[in-house]
């Protein structure tokens, strides 16, 4: 049996996914190789960058993301070559990979970063759209100016910002579990955000004062350039920003949300009415749940696996995403995660030689630390991008590398509802079974505080408002301090607790 062919010397640094994670991988290996090539292959002619980031903590970090056309990461590193065009073939043992405008790009070192796609409900109805890029977030707006009443099927992150932002348009709101938001919050933290989720939206939105590309008009000059089947990279923390989310009526926000229920069936016009079955009006009031029947006809109808049925213009699916790994499977003898990653180790290294991964495509395979847990998030995946750059040059110079601190602490900064929301550690107390408690403190409207303790420590939290506690509570759960003595005062809004704990 003929010995495994020795990895190539020649070849470039290879990047596939112009994500956040392929971006900041692909900045990271251009600052550490600058008289090397790397190219970044990407189907979108768009990239996303990271921009005006801050480190607001040891872990915490804030950035926007902002699109930028290729030529511009192309001027800022002069070694960086974007590729555009999707992948056709990854020959993993010849080190090449094959792309569909033709070429094929020899690498020395891979890091795959093509991200995730979003899990439909149903594939191929017309009236069922995923928002994971800015071009479906556009071809969203564009259907919610004809739209009277949509339905969101989902409970994560999307779901989320699209209920409290869409105005003018009835909304039915599905979702699996018994609160909102069960992906980030607990049924505490959810009816504290309900009750401004069913007042009038009052506050003005800000500007966005950031440049905006979109790929329709090059897309328009490239013809069949690329493949319509090619998602773009995933939305970054402001997606919905500077979108005009309005319906046809002239109300504010109006939203029913239908709990513990899944979709069951969904109907076409035509086969609605052979069915014979009868769909719902909107109802009028949160506490009158009277069902009456409804008069209009609409395009689509959605049946629940509570038995009610709603019509709607159109339906948007927001039920979490899938690692976007076929491209690179076909004879490649990839370990796949329970969720069908592409499993990495501590190094972001996948089971195949040279081959890395990062972002939404991969899955943290080894032993995590207590607080700290894998989600497909934006801050994670500009944070493994550079990682697995650093791991990259790491290997290539045959040094060794510690694990990144950012790995230390879960911590995502984001915003909900209009209110700053700070997650850290285990904050929804996941894996902790039931040796835990939970200590809140809630100010109805202001803010909700929430901490999980374990024999005496902080494990987790959750800070909805500016409670400006993030700094302190992150270093309470860093350190593993035993905090049995100070009891309920850790919550006491009369203490400053920041001094207790310089």
């Amino acid at each position: 049996m003929a010995a495994a062919p020795p990895p190539p010397t020649t070849g470039a640094l290879v990047v596939v996914g112009g994500g956040i994670a392929g971006v900041s991988c692909a900045e990271q290996l251009a600052l550490h190789f600058p008289s090397e090539d790397v190219l970044l292959i990407t189907a979108s002619p768009v990239i996303k960058a990271v921009t005006n980031f801050k480190q607001v903590s040891k872990v915490l970090e804030e950035f926007d993301v902002e699109e930028q056309p290729s030529t511009m990461l192309e001027k800022r590193f002069p070694n960086i070559k974007v590729i555009e065009s999707g992948v056709k073939q990854l020959k993993s043992e010849e080190h090449c990979i094959l792309t569909e405008d033709g070429s094929e790009h020899v690498y020395k070192k891979l890091c795959l970063c093509a991200g995730a796609k979003p899990r439909l409900i149903c594939e191929g109805n017309p009236y069922v759209l995923g928002i994971r890029d800015t071009d479906s977030a556009q071809e969203f707006q564009k259907q919610l100016t004809k739209a009277k009443r949509i339905m969101i099927i989902g409970n994560g992150g999307i779901a989320l910002e699209l209920v409290y932002e869409i105005e003018g348009c009835e909304v039915i709101w599905a979702i699996k579990d018994k609160a909102i938001g069960n992906t980030f919050f607990d049924a505490g933290a959810a009816e504290f955000l309900t009750s401004k989720l069913i007042a009038e939206k009052p506050e003005a939105k800000i500007a966005h004062k950031r440049t905006r590309y979109t790929t329709e008009g090059r897309k328009k000059e490239a013809g069949t350039k690329a493949n319509a089947s090619n998602t773009g990279s995933a939305l970054g923390p402001d997606w919905h920003e500077g979108l005009n989310l309005k319906g046809t009526k002239e109300f504010s926000r109006k939203i029913h949300i239908e709990t513990r229920c899944e979709v069951k069936k969904i109907y076409l016009q035509k086969e609605f009415k052979i069915s014979k079955k009868k769909s719902l009006a909107f109802p009028r009031d949160h506490h009158n749940q009277t069902l009456t029947t409804d008069k209009e006809i609409w395009p689509v109808y959605v049946e629940l696996t509570n038995d009610k049925i709603y019509g709607c213009d159109f339906i948007i699916s927001a039920t979490g995403v899938i690692p976007n790994v076929e491209p690179f499977l076909c004879g490649n003898n990839f370990d796949l995660g329970e969720d069908g990653g592409l499993k990495v180790d501590d190094h972001m290294q996948t089971s195949l030689p040279d081959i890395y991964a990062a972002g939404d495509i991969c899955t943290a395979s080894w032993q995590p630390s207590p607080v700290w847990q894998q989600m497909r998030l934006w801050t994670q995946a500009r944070q493994m991008g550079w990682y697995a750059a650093k791991c990259m040059a790491a290997a290539s110079g045959g040094d060794s590398i510690d694990m990144d601190f950012s790995f230390e602490l879960f911590a995502h900064v984001t915003k909900f509802f209009n209110y700053k929301v700070v997650l850290l550690g285990k904050y929804n107390a996941q894996s902790l079974g039931s040796d835990h408690e939970l200590m809140l403190r809630c100010t109805k409207g202001q803010e909700y505080v929430k901490v999980v303790m374990q024999n005496g420590r902080m494990m987790g939290a959750v800070l909805i408002g500016e409670t400006n506690l993030e700094e302190t509570f992150e270093n309470l759960i860093l350190n593993q301090m035993d905090l049995s003595s100070y009891g309920e005062d850790l919550l006491d809004p009369n203490i400053d607790i920041e001094d207790y704990f310089d």
